[in-house]
């Protein structure tokens, strides 16, 4: 990140690059400077698409709840015509993943929530503790001998990817094949060269999806994806397209949220010792150290894309009709002005309203499911690996380069 001063205006420019090495190690500096000196702030990607980035809390839960705001691209324009294509938006076989309830407004966005609502309710959510629990002890035992492990290949990834794969219905076998798309999908679309493995995987993901949709016509389970394809075939209320969106949304948020909670959140406690051992003193607080994890280090940096339907400022700032909006929640949970202490990692904070799953109708469907994930993983952890500790200095440690997702590439502890 560079600020300079414009000869012309006097005021501060401001160059953010996303995809800086720098940037994804660590944005919380760079987040700091734009809520000071640049809190809407304007970038321009590589082929010359224009985001805005929006920093600072209460201008992020603002535009959460503004109705001249849409999900849908396409249906806001700028004043100059279209906008240029997004990288992904080559990738042919994406377009039917797309008509998905985070590119809706209402309402057809509240008809299809509705359809799955009900299997991420807070009180059906509990009724899967005890297979959360039997998977965390599973994995752990698998390991247990070793004295070592890569927490992210080991644990946080197959503990909440078999929890959401079981619900919907994927084979076990299938798992691993499933976690490369995820990830392709997820970040292969962040550099020129890697679109075309995303090609490849989008088809895949969307022919093995309808292989599995016509197995379960034939032959129904108990699973969410035969209860999708029965509601598809009672009639017009869910389209092939929103079927194949809906199982694609679910599986990838149904995972990669909890992935990086339980990742991003063991990092910081073993960061921070006195914290470690003050939730292994006292596992009451668990709920409350998930939701500073979530806050601290959000496993999900920004929003997904919004649109403006209309000229909408922002203080000084007036962000065009058409132009693109990304939220920057990361920064919002460590707003100065909103928390005490911001960058302090603390289990104890009560007044801890992050916004790490949204706000308003597209608040996260499966947030109940994401933090019962990550307090029993957490909370299992420290019970059955005491001593566990870093493997590797926190310096050599990476993250993936998106947008979106704030994850690491690997978490290698010993215990």
């Amino acid at each position: 990140m560079s600020i300079q001063q414009c000869p012309v205006t006097g005021k501060k420019q401001v160059s953010v690059d996303l995809f800086d090495p720098a940037f994804v190690s660590n944005p919380y500096p760079v987040y700091a400077s734009l809520r000071k000196d640049a809190p809407v702030h304007r970038i321009t990607l590589e082929n010359g698409y224009p985001i805005w980035l929006v920093t600072r809390y209460d201008d992020v839960m603002a535009i959460l709840k503004d109705n001249r705001i849409t999900k849908v691209p396409g249906k806001a324009q700028t004043s100059e015509g279209e906008l240029p294509a997004l990288p992904f938006d080559n990738i042919d076989a994406m377009s039917m993943l797309s008509k998905h309830m985070l590119m809706m407004d209402p309402p057809d966005h509240t008809r299809i929530r509705t359809l799955v609502h009900k299997a991420f309710t807070p009180r059906h959510t509990e009724q899967l503790r005890p297979r959360i629990q039997q998977i965390a002890d599973e994995l752990i035992d698998k390991v247990a001998a070793n004295g070592k492990m890569d927490l992210i290949d080991d644990f946080a990834f197959p503990l909440p990817f078999t929890v959401i794969a079981e619900l919907l219905g994927i084979p076990a076998d299938d798992h691993e094949m499933f976690r490369k798309w995820s990830n392709l999908l997820t970040d292969g679309y962040t550099t020129e060269e890697n679109l075309p493995l995303v090609q490849e995987a989008t088809h895949g993901f969307v022919d093995y999806l309808q292989g599995i949709f016509s197995l379960r016509r034939k032959h129904p389970g108990n699973d969410l994806i035969s209860s999708l394809v029965a509601v598809e075939e009672a009639g017009d209320r869910l389209s092939e397209q929103e079927l194949l969106s809906m199982v694609f949304l679910l599986l990838l948020a149904g995972h990669e949220t909890t992935v990086n909670l339980i990742g991003n959140g063991m990092l910081a406690l073993l960061q921070h010792p006195e914290q470690l051992a003050l939730l292994q003193r006292t596992p009451a607080l668990i709920e409350d150290a998930v939701e500073e994890m979530l806050r601290y280090d959000a496993s999900v940096a920004t929003s997904t894309v919004r649109f403006a339907l209309e000229d909408i400022p922002i203080g000084d700032v007036v962000i065009p009709k058409g132009e693109e909006v990304l939220l920057m929640t990361g920064s919002a949970n460590r707003d100065e002005n909103r928390f005490s202490q911001p960058d302090t990692f603390d289990i104890t904070r009560t007044d801890n309203r992050h916004i790490s799953f949204g706000h308003g109708i597209h608040f996260c469907l499966g947030a109940p499911l994401a933090r019962l994930e990550g307090a029993i993983a957490v909370g299992t952890l420290l019970r059955r690996l005491p001593a566990i500790r870093l493997a590797a200095p926190p310096e050599s440690l990476t993250h993936r380069p998106s947008m979106l997702v704030r994850g690491l590439h690997h978490l290698p502890v010993v215990f």
